[in-house]
């Protein structure tokens, strides 16, 4: 006989899904499937649920009610979610074309300008601060007794110190803005390098170089990523490379005021007898002049409305394109041209949502704790992102290019000064005069002994007062009964002598100078502290000139790289110049003068500046703006580790082999170049 209670069960269970039976007989539904929001339970229709005990609450089995409840709840949030994506991914695709349209509207002109000085100015502070050490170097080791292990560490630690701040700000830069980061970038390092001047130990001079370093390091990341999101798709490549040249003027100001200045010790001045201050160190407070004036240009400045936009903030980002607009505009003589943009699109993430709940919530420390932790896991968030399949190829390109680029570079750049002090060695100890055997009794030396060799010599009852001793040795030679007074040495030793019932009386010659020598009775009154450079004679001119000659020498390679830039490619130009610099590295083969090498440097960075132009244009179009600075961070970053493996590998070979090195960049050249044609080209590319 046929139920139809029973049959009716049947036809739900072919209708529904899966069921299980209980031992009584009665079905209940393993895994509901999905039903209307207002379907009704047939289980409990027309029940009264204050009455009615469900069976399987003492079980710990969840009421179909709330199960149905559960999914409803779980189904419109897959909706909503799927509503806020697909609204999120049409308003990013819109996002650029509406902002480059915008930018055309603005026009390029007077904003753009003042911009341009204001961020050239902070990229210059960067080209200064990268010639600061090697300038006051041979002053500075001098000057606080630094020995050849503690002068490589301070190079060592400043190019340490700038990777990891372009790194941290390049990262910071996507979060907390690019203003505002530019301003944090030149304080730290104005307030550094300042307190830097004045430091007397070599320890605190160390540690206040790295954290300037570690200011002006972020600087070149920020200010390509800053001045990019300000120019529109036509002007970005030129303008751009205009902007590079401020690299330039950094390195000829820093390379004619140690010129002027570092050479008169006499400009210096002393506060008592521990607490002085030589001319290098003013060289060191006139260099902060460039970064000085960017932070107080930047602080007029507005932030990026693009980096506004991508973080939902859109009535800020609508006053400043209204700004930029008027401000070309008006200084065009245009005035009566009306700003008609009225919407832009914003796209808002669920890490803001996050913030903006969490902004007026708890203590101000929760506050601060909340923003700050959400910031850097946004900030590693960025940085893991860029290993997508998309960005992950290009990326890897842009590594090699970068590290093969700024490994030959900057290790060229170690080796030409150091190539050119060792020929000036060289030259000097082929005139060398040698003294064998002399015997000077009773003699006054009231004359300079320059670049000599005294061997197994005799000096009795002589007097050394008032001279230079410079580049002098003697070796297994005897003074007894001499006198020295008022004596300044530099690079002069005695070896294996004996010295016996002489007195030295105010001179700069310590024990450090006495090298297994034998001492009877001398005395040593006043000795002068420190190690006393002679700055005359050490501040050889010929490093400034060549510093000048290779910054000048790049001004023919960047007006060519902006003139040509949007017209062949930014491919073109970082292939061919590399390649091209490639051919001119086995020209330094032929190199065997003073004149060749600066030659040679000057010819190198002249065309080779035109790939630095092209890859900084291509590094911050590549990337969409959300991602911008923390790629061209990692990018820098990775610049500073090729100079820092460069520096070591080529300063290694100085005096052995030229070949090495030459060979070295070579290779690094042509790898590069070769790499960088895989490169895609962006000059058409509107900024994602």
């Amino acid at each position: 006989m046929d139920d139809p209670y029973h049959n009716n069960v049947n036809q739900q269970v072919m209708e529904g899904g899966d069921y299980t039976y209980s031992q009584d007989g009665y079905p209940y539904q393993t895994d509901y499937p999905p039903q209307d929001e207002d379907a009704a339970s047939d289980a409990t229709e027309g029940a009264d649920e204050d009455d009615q005990m469900y069976e399987g609450e003492y079980q710990g089995i969840p009421h179909p009610d709330e199960i149905k409840e559960a999914r409803r709840a779980a189904r419109m949030e897959a909706r909503r979610k799927a509503r806020l994506a697909a609204q999120q991914e049409e308003e990013e695709e819109n996002l650029p074309e509406q902002y480059e349209t915008i930018m055309e509207d603005c026009g390029h002109g007077r904003f753009q300008w003042m911009l341009f000085f204001v961020l050239g100015l902070a990229l210059m502070a960067d080209g200064v601060d990268g010639f600061v050490v090697g300038f006051v170097l041979p002053s500075a080791e001098k000057d606080m007794c630094i020995s050849n292990a503690d002068k490589g560490l301070l190079g060592l630690l400043v190019y340490v110190a700038m990777m990891v701040g372009a790194l941290v700000w390049g990262g910071l830069c996507d979060k907390m803005g690019r203003r505002k980061c530019l301003i944090y970038v030149l304080t730290i390092d104005l307030v550094f390098s300042f307190l830097s001047c004045f430091a007397q130990g070599y320890g605190f001079f160390l540690f206040l170089r790295f954290c300037s370093g570690f200011g002006i390091g972020g600087s070149i990341p920020i200010v390509y990523t800053y001045f990019t999101e300000f120019l529109q798709m036509d002007k970005r490549g030129e303008h751009l490379s205009w902007l590079c040249m401020f690299w330039m003027l950094g390195g000829l100001y820093a390379s004619f005021t140690a010129w002027g200045i570092i050479p008169h010790y006499g400009w210096g001045f002393a506060i008592g007898t521990e607490f002085q201050i030589h001319s290098w160190r003013l060289f060191i407070l006139v260099c902060l002049f460039p970064a000085l004036a960017a932070l107080i240009g930047i602080i007029f400045m507005p932030e990026s409305p693009r980096f506004l936009l991508e973080n939902a903030r859109h009535d800020e980002a609508w006053m400043i394109l209204r700004q930029v607009h008027d401000t070309n505009w008006k200084a065009k003589g245009e005035p009566e041209r009306v700003f008609t943009v009225t919407n832009i699109k914003t796209p808002q993430t669920q890490e803001d949502e996050f913030i903006e709940i969490q902004s007026d919530t708890g203590t101000a420390f929760q506050r601060w704790t909340v923003r700050h932790m959400t910031m850097l896991q946004q900030v590693m968030a960025n940085v893991m992102s860029l290993s997508a399949p998309e960005l992950r190829l290009q990326g890897l390109f842009l590594v090699i290019v970068w590290f093969c680029l700024a490994f030959s570079y900057h290790g060229l750049g170690v080796w030409f000064p150091d190539m050119i002090k060792y020929m000036e060695y060289e030259e000097y100890e082929s005139k060398v005069r040698v003294f064998h055997r002399e015997r000077v009794e009773r003699f006054h030396f009231n004359f300079s002994l320059v670049n000599q060799i005294h061997r197994e010599g005799e000096y009795i009852h002589d007097k050394f007062a008032n001279i230079e001793i410079k580049s002098v040795k003697f070796e297994d030679s005897l003074f007894e009964n001499c006198y020295f007074e008022d004596v300044k040495s530099t690079n002069t030793f005695f070896e294996n002598c004996t010295i016996k019932n002489t007195v030295f009386y105010n001179t700069d010659l310590w024990q450090e100078k006495f090298k297994d020598c034998r001492m009877e009775n001398a005395t040593f009154l006043h000795p002068k502290k420190g190690c006393h450079l002679n700055f005359q004679e050490e501040n050889d001119i010929v490093i400034y000139l060549v510093s000048f000659l290779g910054s000048l020498a790049v001004l023919p390679g960047n007006i060519v790289s902006a003139l040509f830039m949007d017209k062949i490619g930014r491919i073109r130009i970082i292939g061919g110049s590399m390649l091209v610099s490639s051919a001119c590295t086995f020209l330094l083969l032929l190199s065997f003068s003073q004149g060749f090498v600066i030659c040679w440097q000057c010819l190198f960075y002249g065309v080779s500046v035109a790939a630095w132009n092209g890859l900084e244009v291509i590094s911050v179009e590549l990337y969409p703006s959300s991602k911008r600075g923390t790629a061209f961070g990692i990018l820098n970053g990775i610049c500073k580790f090729a100079a820092i493996i460069a520096s070591f590998i080529f300063a290694a070979f100085i005096g052995i082999t030229k070949i090495i090195p030459i060979f070295l960049a070579f290779a690094a050249l042509v790898c590069g170049g070769l790499v960088a044609l895989k490169l895609p080209e962006t000059r058409e590319k509107i900024l994602s």
